[in-house]
């Protein structure tokens, strides 16, 4: 049996770094595919991070650092591309003269098609290859599924209420089960919310939402969630625990990092984001933070080291490597750890 089903990581998720020029019409390319899921964010000034899909359609923008409700931008994504994105003259994603990180992730290059596996019927955009898809739902008010079309257990989704503004962003992981939730927007610890995530486990058909107007299930409003599972050699979805040394935690993940996502749940601390593109090579130590517009962080001691097989923490910084402390982190290839050719990936 293959190591891996995806012999190339990039045919599903791939960075594209570019430089901003301030006109309209701008294509940005090399993606490498068509991208159903975008996700900018300014680097060299403040700038909100900046969410768009194929399901909702290039022109509705979420705000990952921000509780607004889904709004219309003519002028961020004009549209998804073959190869890449064409953007409009907004500041946001096109400053000029400013640089900017975009990531990338694979559905199914289409607006989405019905599902009725939960209680409550959703719109699916889903790549069963690669563990991703984007669902569209209406909440109901009361305990219900919802389907998420990945036909594996689902270890990480992201909702957002795109109709009604304050609601934070909710954050379904594994490691911290149903009866916890994180807010992508905030940097609070997990809280616990018993049944938040419904009465059982999500599984591979259905993840659950609560009984009453809450962030992933206010009745009549519409929400929109990225739902995920492991698939070995591409993405992983875990926790660690922080020793509170400089020669810091390793986190196995079965192949060469493209991106990594942290976020310490047992204790309050940013998110953080690295990736391949923008550092590359050890250490990398230019950070980005989902959870707050700052500009990238570049020299942070908040570093860690890409290695063949997963990423090991560099810091003493509590809030990513503290002594004791559980952190959940997401994950995607740059090269699974054993290729096609049954050749292993390098480290840098």
């Amino acid at each position: 049996m293959a190591y891996t089903t995806i012999k190339k990581p990039s045919d599903y998720f791939n960075t594209k770094l570019y430089t901003g020029n301030g006109t309209t019409d701008t294509a940005q390319t090399g993606v490498g595919f068509q991208p159903d899921w975008t996700w900018i964010k300014a680097r060299s000034i403040g700038y909100d991070n900046n969410l768009f899909d194929v399901v909702r359609g290039s022109t509705k923008r979420l705000i990952a650092n921000a509780t607004t409700a889904e709004t219309t931008q003519t002028e961020m994504i004009k549209s998804f591309d073959s190869d890449g994105f064409t953007l409009g003259n907004d500041a946001g994603v096109n400053a000029n003269t400013e640089t900017f990180a975009s990531w990338n992730w694979l559905a199914d290059n289409t607006s989405g098609s019905a599902n009725t596996d939960g209680s409550i019927s959703s719109t699916v955009s889903a790549n069963t290859t690669s563990g991703f898809s984007i669902v569209s739902y209406t909440g109901n008010g009361s305990t219900a599924t919802v389907g998420h079309g990945l036909g594996a257990t689902v270890d990480m989704v992201i909702v957002k209420d795109r109709t009604r503004a304050g609601e934070n962003w909710v954050v379904y992981h594994k490691s911290l089960g149903k009866d916890k939730v994180i807010y992508m927007n905030l940097t609070n610890a997990a809280d616990p919310a018993t049944d938040f995530w419904g009465t059982s486990t999500p599984n591979s058909s259905v993840f659950g939402v609560k009984s009453g107007n809450t962030s992933n299930n206010w009745s009549g409003d519409n929400f929109i969630a990225y739902c995920f599972a492991d698939v070995k050699g591409f993405s992983k979805f875990g926790s660690y625990i922080g020793n509170g040394n400089a020669d810091g935690t390793f986190v196995y993940t079965g192949f060469k990092p493209a991106w990594v996502l942290t976020k310490a749940s047992s204790r309050t601390g940013r998110w953080r984001v690295w990736d391949n593109k923008r550092s590359t090579f050890n250490v990398v130590d230019k950070r980005l933070d989902p959870s707050s517009s700052d500009a990238e962080n570049t020299g942070s001691t908040e570093a860690i080291d890409i290695l063949s097989n997963g990423f090991k923490i560099r810091t003493i910084e509590g809030q990513f490597n503290g002594s004791g402390e559980t952190n959940i982190y997401m994950a995607f290839a740059e090269v699974p750890l054993v290729g096609s050719n049954d050749v292993t990936a390098k480290a840098r």
